[in-house]
């Protein structure tokens, strides 16, 4: 518990770089492109986040698991065939996303934006895909050695230069510079990792590039399943959901419903990032039920009371944080506070206890899960827009993820009591 609560904190000064970084570009944006602007960059950052978890599929959890498993004091010759294997699929899935997205990028662009004159934003998204899975790869590779300094270091560095980047692109080119801020993103973070981990042995190309085994390609394979059906499941259900908050309510209401969203966002990832960086890789070493109930129990009894403590200040400080990241544009936000936060106290009780499906490689229980839960969240937001309005959204996403809580709970030891 207490390592737990040491990570949480040095985690959390890489989350609050972000956190700054992220509020600096949402003024940004509020100031030189509006709700209407916001909503706009909402769709864009969940294609990228779609893209994203199909590239970075080979190189997450799965990365982080063998990694944590295999890597004994500095040897990581056991690591490396498992490396070769990540590499090799991301290679196959970047070149395949890439292939299939450029031939549309024009109808892609008119779906997301009524538009089709962004259609250059999609085409460099994908071509940049290769340098963002790179990133993935090396960051997953420190977070399984567990080494949280170097973990946290490379990341405020990549934080700094990424922000510069896009706050450059938005003031200079408007929506248009947003689009293409968002979609760049993760390649110029990708690039900065990799330039800074050169002086590391294990990032010589022949610990990346070479033989490895069919049962390695297997394993990781599985893993690939799980990131594709995240990197699908959210993203696109909030694509869809935001189309249809823009057909019923609006773009400006919609840009409210994404302010409220993205601060949501920034505060969760203080404990994402601390669940992401000690939990997965410590769950991936435990090899029983109780041993996992145990961890479970124990990262509830922290995380928990933190998750109450930031709601609590974030719903007394709300006005204050709307007009001091965005605009008077965003008033109407404020009221929204409430339904979100209890939302938010729910989505993190669920994952605490759906990461062991990750760390044990539960593929069908996972996938299962992440479909239902993702096609309730857009049948609920559906149902509840067209009779609440705004706020129908947020009682959607309070019953989904109850939803989701409550199907992991009943679940919990038939999952884990054979591992």
């Amino acid at each position: 518990m207490r390592r737990l609560l040491s990570v949480t904190i040095f985690t959390g000064l890489l989350t609050f770089m972000k956190m700054c970084a992220g509020f600096i570009v949402s003024k940004v944006v509020a100031i030189y492109i509006g709700p209407s602007g916001l909503a706009m960059l909402g769709q864009i950052q969940n294609i990228v986040a779609l893209f994203n978890g199909l590239v970075n599929s080979p190189a997450g959890a799965g990365v982080v698991r063998f990694t944590s498993q295999n890597y004994d004091n500095g040897d990581i010759s056991k690591c490396v065939p498992w490396w070769r294997a990540s590499m090799r699929w991301c290679i196959i899935v970047s070149s395949l996303v890439i292939i299939s997205v450029i031939p549309f990028n024009k109808e892609l662009s008119l779906w997301l934006f009524n538009d089709n004159s962004y259609s250059p934003v999609i085409i460099i998204t994908v071509l940049i895909l290769p340098l963002t899975a790179l990133g993935t790869m090396i960051n997953s590779v420190i977070n399984g050695q567990q080494k949280y300094r170097v973990f946290v270091s490379i990341g405020m560095i990549s934080v700094i230069i990424s922000t510069a980047v896009m706050v450059i692109l938005i003031m200079k080119f408007k929506v248009f510079g947003g689009l293409l801020a968002v979609s760049i993103q993760y390649g110029v973070i990708g690039f900065t990792s990799l330039l800074l981990c050169l002086r590391f042995a294990w990032v010589r190309p022949n610990y990346w590039f070479g033989k490895t085994s069919p049962d390695n390609m297997k394993h990781i394979f599985h893993y690939m399943l799980m990131a594709i059906t995240s990197a699908f499941c959210l993203p696109l259900s909030l694509i869809l959901i935001r189309k249809i908050l823009i057909f019923y309510v609006g773009w400006d209401l919609t840009g409210q419903w994404q302010a409220v969203w993205k601060i949501s966002e920034a505060y969760l990832s203080v404990v994402t990032l601390a669940l992401s960086t000690y939990f997965l890789p410590k769950l991936s070493k435990l090899t029983t039920y109780g041993e996992i109930k145990r961890e479970i129990t124990s990262t509830v009894l922290v995380i928990m009371p933190l998750i109450v403590i930031m709601g609590i200040f974030i719903y007394i400080m709300r006005d204050k944080i709307i007009f001091l990241l965005f605009t008077n544009d965003f008033i109407a936000s404020i009221s929204l506070f409430k339904y979100q936060l209890c939302g938010d106290f729910i989505k993190i009780l669920a994952w605490i206890f759906a990461y062991p499906l990750i760390s044990q490689g539960k593929v069908k229980w996972y996938i299962t899960l992440e479909i239902l839960s993702a096609f309730l969240f857009v049948t609920l937001s559906f149902i509840f827009i067209q009779k609440l309005g705004l706020s129908g959204v947020f009682f959607a996403y309070i019953v989904n993820y109850l939803f989701y809580f409550l199907f992991i709970l009943m679940n919990f030891k038939r999952i884990f009591k054979n591992i």
